[in-house]
């Protein structure tokens, strides 16, 4: 299987969407959450045209959307750049999917002039961040249905800072 990363075309929203759902799901959280979640893990065809969206596909499948095996999406651009969105389809877990996206993301987020890529990820996305070189360095907290739900705030350096230099 050939896979490579291409831009997202807007007509590819509603795939998008169908695997983000799919991916958070996998993780066994309760209906209800993904449910409230909804709004959070619908990508539009709007979102697509404002946002650096690409998309791994299967070369072998590319033909329709059925081909995609995962997409990412960036926000901001300078100093900090976003990880807004990196999803898996769930049946191509652990085939280097992920890594192939994350590295894509880094290139263009370097490309935007970033010095580092925030992420605020799932819990059970940590490790696979901290494996591709990023560092956890804080929390964010968000209310769920009364509960706190912490989730690690993590940061991948794009460039080194430059040195103060004295006139």
């Amino acid at each position: 299987m050939g896979v490579r990363v291409i831009r997202a075309r807007p007509e590819q929203a509603v795939r998008l969407t169908q695997i983000a759902h799919a991916a958070k799901s996998y993780w066994g959280y309760p209906a209800r959450w993904i449910e409230l979640w909804h709004n959070q893990l619908t990508i539009t065809s709007a979102y697509i045209l404002m946002h650096e969206v690409y998309a791994a596909v299967d070369d072998e499948e590319e033909i329709g959307d059925r081909g995609i095996l995962g997409f990412y999406a960036l926000g901001g651009a300078g100093e900090k750049v976003t990880l807004e969105h990196l999803w898996v389809q769930p049946s191509s877990f652990g085939a280097g999917v992920g890594r192939l996206l994350f590295e894509h993301a880094v290139a263009r987020a370097r490309a935007l002039n970033g010095r580092r890529l925030e992420i605020e990820s799932d819990p059970h996305a940590e490790s696979f961040y901290q494996h591709m070189g990023a560092e956890t360095v804080g929390e964010v907290t968000y209310e769920l249905e009364g509960q706190p739900r912490i989730l690690p705030l993590m940061e991948y350096r794009l460039r080194d800072e430059a040195p103060d230099v004295a006139a």
